[in-house]
């Protein structure tokens, strides 16, 4: 089916489904989704236009190295994806929306075709996020608005290089498209938990690989080593922090405190997150990449996105180690998985996450 046919489609589809919330909301995600796929141009001809950017030329190229290194070193389904670009003209291209109670990190979901009950809601326009979060709020929710800058289509579609993300260093792109193609490989509709992190294991694990493959000078690729576990080892810290945080809260949401004491002890807490963060920020010799974050005002829709992207990536490590890095055979074994009953699936995923 191409994509000229699976627009109308998905329309169709949404306007028989009951559990549609509304037109308007799909409406804007199909025509955001359509503008992008008509204005994406092929990057062969990009490269052979005389008239792109040389700066541009060169990031294209490290796109089509990284596309045949996921192919080729990570079994990844290549196919058309992330052979085509667009500049968007803005820094996201997608808003999602994340709301939470007040005294719980459970996230609300909400539930879509195909892509089955996620916790966050998208908008192809940051206005209409701001109004939908506004709506949340007032029902007394805790909510964020966190920026996307590219995301899988699950094979609906042939996925674009946005200018998103094209600026970013290349390892730094590689990490994301290799997490990005893994969701076509295993995904679980309705379990964003599992699916995030088997994502974020591919990408991690890809990207150790990619730099073994590296041919750049051998000063140059140690000095990438170097800036990739240092990468890696913040980001690590940065999840424990938030982990911590998050299981003391959790404590706190399941006593007997009165709504005030709790709403007095969680501000306390999430205080702490922040003094916490400025001592750790100590260690990392003037690197900030996490103060955006915490410049927020810090609440329990914010600090679930944390978990839901990393709770489950020491099973998947397993499942990779048991394949002695075998892409081919982890995938397999991780598609298991999807076959199990959402009980079995977390007990499993329990088991293996201790081993």
């Amino acid at each position: 089916m191409s994509w000229k046919t699976k627009i109308p489609f998905i329309l169709v589809f949404c306007v028989l489904l009951a559990a549609c919330e509304s037109l308007k909301y799909y409406r804007q995600a199909v025509n955001g989704q359509l503008y992008i796929f008509v204005h994406r141009k092929p990057i062969a001809s990009l490269l052979q236009d005389s008239e792109t950017n040389l700066v541009l030329k060169a990031r294209l190229e490290s796109v089509n190295r990284i596309r045949a290194f996921a192919a080729s070193g990570l079994q990844l389904p290549l196919g058309s994806h992330y052979s085509t670009y667009l500049d968007l003209e803005r820094p996201f291209v997608v808003w999602n929306v994340f709301a939470a109670p007040e005294f719980s990190i459970q996230p609300l979901v909400w539930c879509y075709p195909v892509a089955g009950c996620v916790s966050y809601r998208g908008y192809f326009n940051a206005r209409s996020a701001q109004d939908f979060a506004a709506d949340l709020q007032e029902q007394g929710n805790d909510v964020y608005i966190g920026g996307v800058a590219a995301y899988s289509t699950l094979g609906w579609f042939s996925d674009p290089v946005l200018n998103t993300i094209i600026n970013r260093d290349e390892y730094q792109l590689a990490a994301l498209m290799f997490h990005e193609l893994a969701h076509q490989v295993v995904y679980v509709p309705g379990e964003t938990e599992f699916n995030e992190s088997f994502a974020t294991t591919v990408e991690r694990e890809g990207l150790q690989l990619w730099l073994q493959a590296d041919g750049s000078e051998p000063a140059a690729k140690a000095q990438l080593a170097i800036n990739i576990k240092e990468d890696l080892a913040r980001q690590e810290q940065f999840i424990a922090l938030v982990q911590t945080a998050v299981a003391d809260l959790k404590i706190l949401y399941e006593g007997v405190q009165t709504d005030a004491d709790k709403r007095l002890a969680k501000q306390q807490r999430i205080n702490r997150l922040r003094d916490d963060y400025v001592a750790l920020k100590n260690q990392w010799q003037g690197y900030d990449g996490y103060d955006a974050w915490f410049a927020r005002d810090l609440n329990n829709a914010q600090l679930a996105t944390v978990v839901t992207y990393n709770s489950l990536v020491p099973a998947f490590t397993t499942i990779l180690r048991e394949a002695n890095g075998d892409f081919s055979l982890f995938y397999q074994n991780a598609a298991q998985l999807e076959q199990l009953n959402p009980a079995e699936r977390q007990q499993k995923l329990q088991m293996l996450m201790t081993q």
